[in-house]
């Protein structure tokens, strides 16, 4: 790490720091300069503005989210491992409630990539969930639904605890989106069975590969499984 990448760090980890004990949820980027003790010019140097030490901020609050992901054992159940994800979610919420709504809640002018970055996560696992036909509609809609769900119900804690307080509540709300997404262990009777093979053949396709197509002709029948589904 360069002398100019240790500095970066150090101021974004200060701001994160005022942040956290910040009662409005806001920064004062004359405060983070003097804990580091660099003059304001290096702050504009680096990040260019306040809005982009916020977004480095954001950025460097994914890194966490995306190390305490990784630290989740991965079973071979991967509809264990997206509910377990789920609650894993919530409580970082919970631990990083500054951080959180820094990196979830609309700035105008953002350009951090932190919620792009934890939605490429989940489409991941939901992935590993279509490749064993667990999915009813393709990885990346089931996880704009359960983004969208997640995130709203995490927020929603945030703001007024007293009404959102109940972890059987996220648990409710887990369970309705996840219904609508995954399939039952048991047949049903709407399943559209060319379907949920499509989503099953493309998604191991994605995980795995194989070697008995060319490349154009895998590439020709994800198209084709695309089209199905």
């Amino acid at each position: 790490m360069t002398g100019t990448d240790s500095l970066r760090t150090a101021m974004i980890e200060a701001a994160e720091r005022q942040l956290a004990t910040s009662s409005d949820n806001e920064i004062a980027t004359r405060a983070v300069c003097e804990a580091v003790g660099v003059s304001q010019p290096v702050l504009y140097r680096l990040f260019g503005d306040k809005r982009g030490l916020l977004d480095a901020i954001a950025d460097h609050g994914y890194e966490r989210y995306a190390t305490l992901k990784a630290a989740q054992e991965q079973t071979a159940d991967p509809v264990a491992d997206l509910r377990a994800g789920w609650d894993g979610h919530m409580a970082f919420a919970r631990e990083n409630p500054a951080l959180y709504q820094l990196m979830f809640t609309p700035r105008p002018w953002s350009h951090s990539t932190a919620r792009d970055r934890v939605f490429d996560l989940l489409v991941a696992t939901l992935v590993r969930c279509a490749a064993t036909g667990a999915l009813k509609v393709e990885p990346r809609t089931a996880a704009q639904l359960i983004l969208s769900a997640s995130i709203g119900n995490a927020l929603n804690h945030l703001a007024g605890p007293a009404l959102f307080d109940d972890p059987a509540l996220s648990h409710r709300m887990r369970d309705a989106v996840f219904s609508h997404v995954l399939t039952e262990t048991t047949a049903q009777e709407d399943a559209d069975p060319l379907r949920t093979a499509a989503l099953r053949l493309h998604a191991q396709l994605g995980l795995g590969g194989t070697d008995a197509l060319e490349p154009a002709e895998v590439a020709l029948l994800l198209r084709w499984l695309e089209r199905i589904t």
